[in-house]
């Protein structure tokens, strides 16, 4: 039985995130949990009169394929993959592991070969991105190992996922659009400034420059659901304390307090108390996993939990978040990397987030009329 959430769902991503027009190549990829969602889109791609092609898989393979192969095999750049992403006109792609802890026995230092090979086309795609020529959104599609990391049933991790992206309204293209206009407002107010500044109650100090810096609205184009406001700092202004308030999770590989110290843009110490091994790995990857590609601010105060999965904690609504490794190349951050990982700074205990010497979020609320708040 077809289910409504997915059909609106599937018009949503294909006709509002991504914009499908006629005779476009689109991408679908997920994990076969997501096949029923998968075929709602194929659907709605072919209504929109384009070119979908499906990439599907199980998640054990990848298990096998990082236990198993050679180092050659883990470095290796598969042309097709390539061919691809130098070719697609839309992605859509579907988070949907059964099992999120899969590789949670993994050695670090082989998943760090399998990223960093994946370095040149992560840059591929996002230049491509950067100058319009690839539209692209990622989702989640609910699933019982999701649902448990939530510490949920699966029917109240469905009802999550789906009010999140507002699904539950009459129209959500609509509601989208009106949130989009409060962001919208946030973000011209910060481009153009030099100077950002967060501080929080668990010890982050951390100050970095934003100078000729594009802010962007993320009013769910490219994640969805969205809700946040983000750049790319310049690469070695970053100085100061970053105390991450819940666990970062990566790959399935979960690190607790994380603190991180930069000086001139580059993480010099680092520590967890789970994990930290991981986190070693993850930092040496390569030349550009020590610095930040991203500093943003979550918007949608629809979501109030931490949930272990990135695409919501990052937005949650009186949080910041950082990422590390590489940055978005239309914000004017150039940083190339394998690594991309987002962690997340809670202001809602205490903190402020300060551009040009002006508070803008306090206490995880922001302080102007107009702008995204509960």
């Amino acid at each position: 039985m077809r289910d409504p959430r997915l059909e609106k769902l599937a018009d949503v991503l294909v006709n509002y995130s991504v914009g499908v027009k006629k005779d476009q190549l689109v991408r679908i990829s997920g994990g076969s949990e997501s096949r029923m969602l998968i075929v709602e889109l194929y659907r709605q791609v072919l209504a929109a009169g384009a070119h979908a092609f499906v990439r599907t898989g199980f998640e054990e393979l990848d298990e096998v394929f990082l236990k198993n192969g050679d180092d050659a095999q883990l470095a290796f750049v598969n042309p097709i993959t390539v061919a691809e992403v130098e070719r697609i006109d839309c992605h859509i792609g579907i988070w949907a592991d059964e099992n999120t802890r899969a590789k949670s026995n993994v050695d670090p230092k082989r998943m760090g070969i399998q990223q960093a090979a994946r370095k040149p086309i992560m840059e591929t795609f996002l230049k491509r991105a950067s100058s319009g020529d690839l539209r692209w959104v990622g989702t989640q599609y609910p699933t019982q190992g999701s649902a448990q990391d939530a510490e949920m049933s699966l029917a109240e991790y469905e009802e999550f996922v789906f009010s999140a992206g507002l699904l539950h309204h009459a129209d959500p293209v609509a509601s989208w659009k009106k949130i989009s206009e409060r962001q919208q407002r946030l973000t011209d107010f910060m481009n153009g400034k030099r100077d950002y500044h967060v501080v929080a109650a668990n010890g982050t100090d951390v100050r970095m420059s934003v100078e000729n810096r594009l802010w962007i609205n993320c009013d769910g184009h490219e994640n969805f659901p969205d809700g946040e406001v983000f750049t790319g700092p310049v690469i070695d202004s970053v100085n100061g304390q970053i105390n991450f308030s819940f666990p970062a999770v990566h790959h399935g590989r979960e690190c607790d307090g994380v603190k991180l110290t930069f000086k001139d843009g580059k993480v010099i110490d680092a520590h967890a108390t789970k994990g930290e091994q991981f986190l070693f790995s993850m930092l040496d990857m390569d030349a550009g996993s020590r610095f930040l590609g991203e500093c943003a601010i979550g918007t949608n105060f629809g979501i109030t939990r931490y949930t272990r999965n990135t695409l919501f904690d990052e937005k949650i609504g009186g949080t910041v978040h950082f990422a590390l490794g590489a940055g978005y190349p239309e914000t004017g951050n150039s940083n190339e990397s394998g690594l991309h990982w987002d962690m997340v700074v809670d202001l809602r205990e205490g903190g402020f987030v300060e551009i040009d010497g002006e508070k803008v979020n306090v206490d995880g609320k922001f302080v102007r009329e107009g702008y995204p708040n509960p």
